[in-house]
């Protein structure tokens, strides 16, 4: 099982217009840690400022080398799916073919009434927008005209749905894509279990749990993400050790840790329980 990091890209303390330099830094320090992968989520409408995250891993392809870049997840039914496929194959070129895409329908109304988007018809949006991507990847005609994929990108890059726990989202994931994302913040152990059978039984492989937020100092503060996560690695390094194996037994190939304030030390003590 691997251990990758995955960030919000929230803003920080530094100084205005120093915000690629503090990214950008922690992106090196992932590397150099030897984690396979870093991972930026996707928000817009919840009242505090983020980063578009195709555009925060273009820029972070130019200041890593090995690492695998991804999203958990995007949000695709909110974009026009050229627009974004486009997008997408740009940072899969910048990158060497690094990229790996975590897609879903979108959560949260506020992010649809932000754009003006049918939050009611994301789940059919999301299947016909990424046949339509992947049509384009291929070269294929979309609406009467062509989008020429970049050499060496042909076909697009892994796509990974994430799907909370929903049979049918889960048997789309194995049948129609190259990964499941689940999450530590909203799926129980009981999901995660009944999902991982639900996939295997679909005869798929490569299950990924993301958003494990990880803190060793058992300190849980009121309405912090540590304490709203339905499954975590929070606790004594004994408890989280426990719950690292379950995961593991429960199947899981890679977990997308979150660490408060950037802290890579805890999960490189959690890396190093595997």
């Amino acid at each position: 099982m691997r251990l990758s990091i995955v960030t919000f890209m929230h803003p920080g303390a530094e100084a205005r217009g120093q915000s690629f330099d503090r990214i950008a830094n922690f992106a090196r320090r992932v590397e150099t840690a030897g984690f396979p992968g870093i991972w930026v989520t996707d928000s817009l409408g919840r009242g505090r400022a983020t980063l578009d995250p195709l555009v925060a891993l273009g820029a972070l392809s130019a200041v890593t080398r090995r690492v695998e870049l991804g999203t958990a997840v995007l949000q695709v039914s909110l974009r026009h799916p050229v627009d974004l496929a486009h997008r997408v194959q740009s940072v899969q070129a910048l990158s060497g073919n690094r990229l790996r895409l975590g897609v879903g329908s979108g959560s949260t109304k506020a992010d649809f009434d932000l754009f003006g988007a049918d939050y009611a018809q994301r789940f059919r949006t999301l299947t016909a927008s990424l046949d339509i991507m992947r049509r384009t990847w291929h070269g294929e005609p979309v609406n009467g005209g062509i989008l020429t994929p970049w050499p060496g990108c042909e076909g697009g890059p892994p796509v990974l749905l994430g799907a909370w726990r929903n049979p049918r989202w889960i048997i789309y994931a194995a049948r129609h894509c190259q990964g499941w994302i689940a999450s530590g913040l909203y799926c129980s152990w009981e999901d995660l279990e009944n999902g991982m059978r639900i996939y295997r039984e679909a005869g798929s492989e490569n299950a990924v749990l993301a958003n494990v937020v990880v803190d060793l100092s058992n300190r849980v503060e009121p309405g912090s993400l540590a304490e709203r996560a339905k499954v975590s690695l929070v606790g004594t390094p004994d408890e989280a050790r426990h719950r690292l194996k379950r995961i593991e037994q429960i199947g899981f190939d890679e977990i997308l840790a979150i660490t408060p304030g950037g802290a890579l030390d805890e999960v490189e003590r959690v890396r190093d329980y595997l």
